[in-house]
């Protein structure tokens, strides 16, 4: 804690460009896809946002689930990846979106007009400073906006898949404390029902204040 800078290590950005080919086939078959698409019903089309913006977006699935639901407006995705990158960039072309994409890490990225609606599935227990991740998301947000979080929690799938990409896992209290640290009110948390999904992961839909 305490690093100038939030994001995971750089030779990550390696490890994702190899398993971009595959990736979205993989997580869709896990359910993950899925999951997210129910956790993102759980609010209005409204809390969805109308300029959204995807933080460490993968093959875009948490975007893609979002497009389903809210088709109108903007989306940027922001990746580190140049592979994960352009695959979102295709699952979004595929639901008829033009998104924006940025090729960059976090603490690097700026933007002249405020999000009303953030995503993040699975990038802050990649952080080094996973508060400090937090604030530079909620920097990015316009008042009000709403951030949809998908965070690793503690459980033995997560230990065999720590083997590969050595990320942390938070429990909700944890989380929770974070979020409060770093200008954003929780509102709510959401258990995924099935699959691996309700063993690995925990959803938190939290405001801006």
């Amino acid at each position: 804690m305490g690093d100038s800078s939030s994001s995971f290590p750089a030779r990550l950005d390696q490890k994702y460009d190899a398993a971009a080919h595959g990736w979205a086939d993989k997580m869709r078959l896990l359910g993950y896809f899925d999951a997210y698409l129910g956790f993102l019903s759980g609010g209005s089309p409204e809390d969805l946002g109308y300029n959204a913006l995807d933080v460490g977006c993968g093959t875009g699935a948490f975007a893609e689930a979002r497009a389903v639901i809210r088709s109108e407006g903007r989306v940027t995705l922001m990746e580190p990846s140049g592979k994960m990158l352009m695959r979102a960039e295709q699952a979004l072309s595929r639901r008829g979106m033009a998104a924006e994409t940025a090729k960059t890490r976090l603490e690097d990225f700026r933007s002249t007009d405020p999000f009303d609606c953030v995503l993040a599935a699975h990038v802050l227990e990649h952080c080094q400073d996973p508060i400090l991740a937090l604030r530079q998301m909620r920097d990015l947000a316009a008042p009000t906006a709403k951030l949809w979080l998908v965070v690793s929690k503690p459980h033995w799938c997560n230990a065999i898949i720590w083997f590969q990409w050595r990320h942390r896992s938070y429990r909700p209290e944890k989380v929770a404390e974070m979020l409060a640290e770093s200008g954003w009110l929780l509102e709510a948390q959401h258990s995924f029902p099935t699959g691996p999904p309700s063993r690995t992961s925990r959803g938190y839909l939290a405001r801006a204040v």
